[in-house]
């Protein structure tokens, strides 16, 4: 299991993002509303593409912005390992994690809501 968060794991593009907030599925662990689907099959491959979002209208100040969206990054880094795809299975998944608490959370509340939200996926991928 590598524990890293390379470029290529990183949700980009407007297109791809707007599709994924227009036909993706939501599950709400609060403090995070994630929106997740599987990669298109012309992207397919096992690895997720990820966006982490805080929004400005919550947190006026950038150094709180960036430190939710460090520690939710961290807490998927380090939980990642639950969507690995069984053998045989290339399932990737674009997913986005929305911070929506108005106070900032302790970093072991926000990894609980990280694994909680990737195994919620993962269950639901097995399912469909």
């Amino acid at each position: 299991m590598l524990y890293s968060f390379p470029k290529h794991s990183r949700l980009c593009g407007q297109n791809r993002i707007a599709q994924l907030y227009r036909d993706g599925k939501r599950v709400v662990v609060w403090p995070l509303r994630v929106t997740y689907m599987p990669l298109p099959e012309e992207l397919a491959s096992s690895h997720n593409e990820v966006l982490v979002w805080a929004p400005k209208s919550l947190f006026k100040r950038a150094v709180k912005r960036n430190r939710l969206r460090r520690l939710i990054r961290e807490a998927y880094r380090l939980n990642q390992g639950i969507l690995q795809a069984e053998p045989g299975m290339q399932q990737g998944y674009m997913i986005a994690f929305n911070y929506m608490d108005k106070e900032e959370q302790a970093y072991r509340t926000i990894e609980k809501a990280v694994s909680k939200a990737l195994k919620r996926i993962k269950d639901e991928g097995m399912k469909g």
